[in-house]
Parts: structure tokens; sequence; C-alpha cells
């Protein structure tokens, strides 16, 4: 199956500093689902930070991407990539991997 990255993102300045690029964060994250790199994402809870499913080539080609968000041009947020093969997945899943 196809290499999944979960990318972990974690807040390192407050939320009003987060808040204030969050529109640029949005679109940066709806460009990554048109090019079909991200299945996934969303807020932490409790919101401390976001997770992101990607899917890539490698992981030199996630980092990459990860790497234009906003929140790290800015050092907003670390992020925490986490490569995993699934060896097992619901049927709807499977169509993604």
């Amino acid at each position: 199956m196809t290499t999944i990255y979960v990318a972990i993102l974690t807040y390192v300045r407050p939320v009003e500093e987060i808040d204030a690029h969050m529109q640029a964060h949005v679109a940066w994250l709806r460009k990554g689902y048109e090019d079909g790199a991200f299945l996934a994402s969303g807020r932490r809870v409790p919101r401390t930070g976001g997770v992101i499913l990607a899917k890539g080539d490698s992981l030199e080609e996630v980092e990459a991407l990860l790497n234009e968000d906003p929140f790290q041009r800015l050092g907003l947020a670390t992020v925490e990539i986490i490569p995993f093969q699934a060896s097992m997945a619901a049927e709807a899943f499977k169509a993604i991997l």
C-alpha cells in the first residue's frame, strides 16, 4: 500500500497569532487538496495544533510541501512527520491508498 504521512503540527505561538494567519494556512491547505497531496486535516483537541494526513512519493517531498505552510514559514508551529504504511484499512479508505 501507499505510504501515508501523518503531520502533527504543534503551535509554538499564542492562538491569537495563529488565527491572524489562518486564512493563508487554509489557502495553502486547499492547494494541497487540489494537488492531491492531502487526504484529511483538522485541529487537535484541545487546540494545540493540527494534524494533516498526506501522501507523496517520499518523505522529502512531503517535508518540502509542509515547509511551504505559512505556519512553518512564520515560525508559528513545529511539525513532526510520521510515515506509515497501512497493513489494514476500512473499505472506504482503501480507494485512497
